[in-house]
């Protein structure tokens, strides 16, 4: 049975959605509350690298601490943006979905078919 990793946050209703399809499915779901327990850089590097985006392109950039912070600023690093997104993971675009060896943002959650074509 394939296992399936979600990077959910239960508060969103594109998350939940994504979950909902992914139980539809009868899979073995690792569900990962990152607002709790945020993935640490390495972590959060490597599902970067898998999802081919760069930390700005994950962000949610119409968060409050996005604009707080001027994480707009061009002359950030990327090694910056992904501690930004450790420090504070409401800017993290969710629900990131892992399975099958490829990882996507489920936005839409329709998306999660990519995972199992």
């Amino acid at each position: 049975m394939t296992t399936v990793r979600i990077y959910h946050n239960p508060r969103c209703s594109k998350s939940r959605e994504a979950l909902a399809l992914l139980e539809e499915r009868g899979l073995e779901i690792e569900t990962v509350a990152y607002l709790e327990t945020p993935p640490d850089n390495a972590t959060l590097s490597a599902l970067l690298k898998e999802l081919g985006m760069t930390a700005r392109e994950l962000m949610r950039r119409k968060e409050d601490v996005y604009r707080e912070l001027n994480l707009d600023n061009p002359e950030l690093s990327e090694a910056q943006l992904v501690q930004a997104m450790v420090d504070y993971p409401k800017l993290i675009e969710r629900p990131i979905v892992q399975a099958n060896g490829k990882t996507i943002v489920a936005r839409p959650p329709q998306r999660i078919e990519e995972l199992f074509e």
